[in-house]
């Protein structure tokens, strides 16, 4: 199993889980984060006064998948969620060693 995490522009996200309901998966963690890589930020004014934007809004996306479809997620949410611009994000794929659904104790694969 595999954790993928991915870091995006908040209005990819409906993009990005049409792309990923198309591929069956049934459910995701969404948050809202902040955040700065590359782009180190913005200059935005208000007021009159200019002032920077260290940390930009954006939404992380949660998922684990069993391995054989974590590649053909990957690939969609980097189509959908792709601008072209500086700062489309990131996605980070991680091992999962146990899965336990709480309410009725199934594991591994059978908790997904």
């Amino acid at each position: 199993m595999k954790l993928i995490m991915a870091i995006i522009k908040p209005f990819k996200l409906d993009e990005v889980r049409e792309a990923l309901t198309e591929l069956g998966i049934q459910g995701l963690t969404v948050s809202e984060v902040k955040g700065f890589g590359r782009q180190k930020g913005q200059t935005e004014i208000y007021r009159g006064a200019e002032y920077a934007v260290n940390f930009l809004p954006k939404v992380k996306i949660e998922l684990v998948v069993s391995d054989d479809l974590a590649e053909s997620v990957v690939e969609s949410i980097q189509k959908a969620a792709n601008t072209g611009r500086i700062g489309d994000g990131k996605i980070f794929v991680l091992d999962v060693a146990r899965a336990i659904r709480i309410r009725t104790g199934e594991t591994d694969a059978d908790a997904l």
